[in-house]
């Protein structure tokens, strides 16, 4: 059976779709982009702050769930542009620690609003 998750401190959804969804012992996000919650706005800055923020809305939805970082087990990271995949990954190492989770990173053609970082997980209790 699938449970809504739904926090005021991460963007509310901008379509068709949950901030996350439980099934079982897993938690799906969505995609998150850069939004501060607190003012519906893209963060000031470039890819890192963008980054900071993207995966700071992640955490957000993990605890609304009952969950941290530590419980996830796979992301998917969207670049704008592959050329920034450095500084991303230093942002990254900021949140995660080792045994890090499974990993995609792949550059799209476009992101919503123009984002220049998307970053999805999925977490496990």
């Amino acid at each position: 059976m699938k449970k809504v998750i739904s926090t005021s401190k991460a963007p509310a959804a901008i379509g068709p779709y949950s901030q996350a969804i439980q099934v079982g012992n897993l938690v799906f996000a969505s995609g998150q982009i850069p939004i501060d919650p607190a003012t519906g706005n893209f963060v000031a800055g470039g890819v890192r702050e963008q980054a900071r923020q993207s995966l700071t809305n992640v955490k957000a939805i993990l605890d609304e769930a009952g969950l941290t970082l530590d419980n996830v087990v796979k992301t998917t990271v969207f670049l704008a542009d592959m050329n920034d995949f450095a500084d991303v990954n230093a942002v990254y190492a900021e949140f995660f620690a080792e045994p890090y989770p499974a990993r995609s990173a792949v550059a799209v053609k476009t992101l919503p609003k123009g984002a220049l970082v998307e970053i999805e997980v999925i977490a496990a209790q």
